[in-house]
């Protein structure tokens, strides 16, 4: 049953790589491979002789194709660790278990790797100590040379990644030397056996196809570097690498591969890989031979376990992410330590070590390496059509051609390895099924998570005496194992003296760097970060911070300060404070603790915070200064001081424009309400008027018919028709039925006008046509309009433009109609009366006692409605015009008008509708109000 940490889990509650790596550090794990040449040339050299070049040379090309396809899907991959298995199981990502078995093979050759480099070191050092006489168990060689790489590997990256570059230099400088000075050697020395050969070995396809499948063990692995794209500060640079290990292919597995075959000719020197090279380099090195060989096959195997321990916990952190493998594995620690999946990775080497020899080793683990690029090239075939692949073609032929290698070859090197190799990767995602669903803690990656989150318990506080003795230790043990040796090679003559002295210099480095790993480097990463965090600190600081000495002379200053003081934080070094912040004594010892200062600078006077604390050193007194902006605090409370009176005013204004919002909506509802009712009635009145005129027509037809034929009625009935005026009512009935109609048609239209004027359907926005928002006020108005009892009228002058559908609020809209128009007939009357006042006292004065109100409407090129509406009257003083839409401000007496008209249309335009509400007017000019709108309020 598996772990519920499992369901809970997500990806992005991992821990993610750092990107620590420089480039420099990333390219040395690129050139592991080119090392590693040393190891395989002698084997296939001894088995097909100089034929061997022709297996060489198609896997050298196969090798550089696959570097620029691997940077190729790097640059689309970059955030993806474990560099190429990785990509083939995106490509391959609707093939999950081809994927995971891609990446799976591919990792296992790896890990065979570091299991041979552990036994090609083992022999190396035991026939060297048993020249000198010094017997040496395997078992303690094969366990110290496994775990070497792993204790340093748990320690950390940078620290691995540093010993392997510090080593992998010189190492391929030296096999650079070698192949080049070697074929110099072979084309111009006088003594050389020849460039080409005199006669070529023969060999079969067979043959060819054995020793293909085994070169691929080096030629197809140039493109490490791009395991660690992932953590490499600069990850194109890191794939821009691969460029340069493609190139260094040639030179090494074919310029290598020849002088090795021209110059190791001695058929008793078989495939050892140490007598071979040093056979090859003796015509040009001499008596450095041995040493130099001796050293490069040391760096080969050290560093190759090194790139494994680093490569391979990448695969399978990956993997994890990918959810092809348990979560645990994409744990990682803060210092990126891999240490679920750096266990899994010794695991399999111990199993590789227990289970077989040398060559058994190589032969399984290369079936899986080799069917995992035969899975890469599938996945690229399969997605040709994506930009991140390179030669689909060529791609599919390589392909087609390692099936046929991997059944030829693989068979050649065994059935039973073949089978063996082709199970393994299937094993251990059986090992990895059994993870997921046992129930140990350790197999979850909870448990990790708490542990890492955990203080780390490495940091000593005080570790002075540990390194102290460990550096006794080392220093101890050193003239022991020296003394041992000199005493050793002063009683054994041999010349093998110098080797072992380049395997143990090598091995103590590595050893020494894996005991620094475990004591000094975690104190000194430790003070590394915590200065990495203090500096963070200082330079993101939003607070100015100043260093002081104890003259009050700036020492340091953040970035932040430049905002304070406008000066850049390096100029402001070497000046005392106080330049400043007058208010500060020289001295520092004398200033408060926590101050307030005024800063005046820039043209801004701003008040500042200063804290102040002392940092004693040995030898000096510095002072840390806090400078921290409180000069938006200070206003803020000046503002809330003041805002008091100011709050009550505005809910004083708040509370009456409630009020007169209130009340304008009970009017609405009012009116509506009046509307309704009176519609109903007026309705029935007007549609009974047409059949009462229909009825009365009939009657006073048959009335015609009567006198017609009775012309002569009797006495009573012609009393009673000049009593009623007989011939009167005839003639004035229909007249009276046509006024009926026309004052109900005139009910009809003013009951829709407050119909319309109330637009309580329309308190949203909408497109509504201003002109009948307009007409219908003024049907509202029309009895003010009329002429009154002195005969006096005003005159309605519509000036309207072609305008479309306005978006607004309808009804609010109209109210603003409602109050300019009233305030209009308003100043007319009051116009009109001061008019004929003056007529009344001044005879010879004349007047104009017809009032008029012009309403324009226009649409401008802005796409903005502009509705005036003016009157001729006596106009508003320039002094009244300021306060026309304050609340409350009015110039008519108590009882005719609240001052809120005005402020409420102001409002409506200005806020409800993002317009303008202006006033024109002088004295005796008239008065005109321009409101201008938007035409789609949408588009604000």
């Amino acid at each position: 049953m598996s772990h519920p940490a499992h369901a809970t889990l997500g990806q992005s509650s991992y821990p993610r790589l750092t990107r620590s790596l420089s480039a420099v550090e990333s390219w040395g794990f690129g050139l592991t491979a080119h090392i590693s040449w040393t190891a395989l040339v002698p084997a296939i050299h001894a088995a097909l002789g100089s034929q061997a070049i022709f297996v060489w040379i198609p896997a050298v090309i196969f090798g550089m194709l696959l570097n620029y396809q691997v940077k190729r899907l790097g640059m689309h991959f970059m955030n993806v660790a474990g560099g190429t298995p990785n990509y083939a199981s995106k490509l391959l990502q609707h093939y999950p278990g081809l994927a995971n078995y891609a990446a799976i093979g591919y990792l296992l050759n790896w890990v065979s790797y570091l299991a041979v480099n552990t036994i090609v070191l083992k022999d190396l050092i035991k026939v060297n100590l048993e020249a000198l006489g010094i017997a040496c168990p395997d078992i303690f060689l094969e366990i110290s040379f496994t775990l070497l790489p792993f204790i340093v590997a748990f320690s950390g990256t940078r620290a691995l990644s540093i010993l392997h570059l510090f080593f992998i230099i010189p190492a391929f400088g030296l096999l650079i030397i070698f192949c080049v000075q070697g074929l110099c050697w072979l084309a111009f020395s006088p003594v050389s056996p020849g460039f080409f050969p005199s006669n070529w070995s023969p060999f079969n396809f067979v043959d060819w196809a054995k020793w293909f499948f085994f070169v691929t063990y080096a030629t197809y692995s140039c493109e490490t570097a791009s395991s660690f794209v992932a953590d490499s500060r600069r990850p194109s640079q890191t794939l821009r690498f691969l460029d340069v290990a493609a190139w260094m292919m040639p030179p090494i597995f074919l310029g290598g591969s020849w002088v090795v075959m021209r110059l190791a000719t001695d058929p008793n020197l078989k495939d050892n890989a140490f007598l071979n090279l040093v056979a090859a380099s003796l015509p040009f090195w001499g008596r450095f031979a041995g040493v130099s060989v001796s050293f490069l096959l040391v760096a080969a195997s050290l560093l190759g376990s090194a790139t494994v321990v680093s490569n391979c916990p990448r695969i399978l952190y990956q993997l994890a992410l990918d959810k092809h493998i348990s979560p645990v594995f994409a744990v990682v620690s803060r210092r990126g330590v891999f240490v679920p999946a750096l266990t899994l990775t010794l695991v399999l080497c111990l199993i590789y070590l227990i289970w077989g020899d040398v060559a058994r080793i190589v032969a399984v683990g290369n079936i899986g390496w080799f069917v995992s690029f035969m899975l890469l090239h599938l996945g690229l075939w399969l997605r040709r059509d994506r930009q991140e692949v390179l030669f689909p073609r060529i791609s599919l032929g390589i392909l087609l051609l390692e099936v046929v290698v991997l059944l030829v070859g693989g068979l050649a090197w065994g059935w039973l390895n073949l089978l063996i190799g082709l199970l393994f990767p299937i094993g251990v995602m059986g090992i990895d099924a059994v993870i997921r669903r046992v129930n140990f803690p350790p197999f979850h990656p909870s448990w990790w998570m708490r542990r890492y989150r955990k203080p780390s318990v490495v940091i000593i506080k005080d570790s002075v005496i540990l390194q102290v003795s460990i550096l006794i230790f080392l220093l101890c043990s050193a003239v022991g194992v020296g003394w041992l040796f000199g005493v050793k090679l002063n009683k054994v003559a041999t010349a093998g003296g110098e080797n072992i002295f380049v395997v143990l210099l090598m091995s103590v480095a590595f050893v020494g760097v894996a005991i620094a790993c475990w004591t000094s480097l975690p104190q000194v990463v430790a003070i590394a970060e915590a200065r990495e965090a203090a500096e963070h600190l200082f330079t993101v600081a939003q607070d100015g911070i100043l260093v002081v000495d104890d003259q009050g002379i700036i020492r340091q200053a953040n970035p932040a300060t430049e905002s304070f003081f406008g000066v850049n934080p390096s100029e402001l070094r070497g000046n005392y404070l106080n330049k400043w912040l007058p208010a500060l004594v020289y001295y520092p010892d004398q200033w408060t603790k926590r101050s307030e200062q005024n800063l005046i600078g820039n043209g801004k006077n701003r008040t500042l915070e200063v804290s102040i604390s002392d940092r004693p050193h040995q030898d000096f007194q510095e002072y840390v200064v806090i400078l921290h902006d409180i000069t938006q605090r200070k206003q803020a409370e000046q503002i809330l001081r003041y805002s008091e009176a100011q709050l009550r005013q505005e809910a004083k204004q708040l509370a009456s424009q409630l009020v007169q919002s209130e009340k304008m909506s009970s009017l609405g509802q009012l009116v509506a309400g009046v509307a309704h009712e009176i519609n109903n009635p007026v309705n029935f009145i007007y549609g009974n008027i047409t059949h009462a005129n229909q009825y009365i027509q009939d009657l006073l037809r048959l009335l015609q018919l009567y006198q017609q034929n009775y012309p002569h009625p009797v006495t009573e009935i012609q009393k009673e028709t000049e009593a009623i005026d007989l011939n009167f009512l005839i003639a004035d009935l229909p007249n009276l039925l046509t006024s009926m109609t026309v004052g109900a048609e005139r009910i009809t239209e003013i009951v829709l006008s407050l119909r319309n004027f109330s637009r309580l359907d329309e308190a949203e926005m909408k497109a509504v046509n201003i002109h009948e928002g307009i007409d219908n006020t003024l049907m509202i108005l029309e009895h003010r309009l009329k002429p009154k009892s002195n005969n006096q009228t005003i005159e309605v002058i519509k000036e309207y433009g072609d305008l479309p559908l306005v978006e607004c609020y309808a009804g609010q809209l109209n109210q603003v109609f409602m109050n300019l128009l009233a305030n209009a007939i308003d100043a007319l009357e009051e116009s009109l009366v001061i008019s004929h006042s003056s007529f009344a006292t001044d005879k010879g004065q004349t007047t104009n006692d017809r009032g008029q109100i012009r309403i324009h409407t226009q649409l401008t090129n802005q796409k903005q409605v502009v509705i005036r509406i003016g009157d001729n009257g006596l106009g508003i003083p320039e002094v009244i015009q300021k306060h026309l839409f304050e609340p409350f401000f009015t110039t008519k007496p108590i009882g005719k008008g609240t001052g809120l008209g005005l402020s409420i249309s102001y409002q409506i335009i200005t806020q409800k509708h993002q317009g303008k509400l202006e006033c024109i007017s002088a004295p005796g000019q008239g008065t005109e109000f321009v409101i201008v709108i938007p035409l789609n309020q949408q588009a604000i």
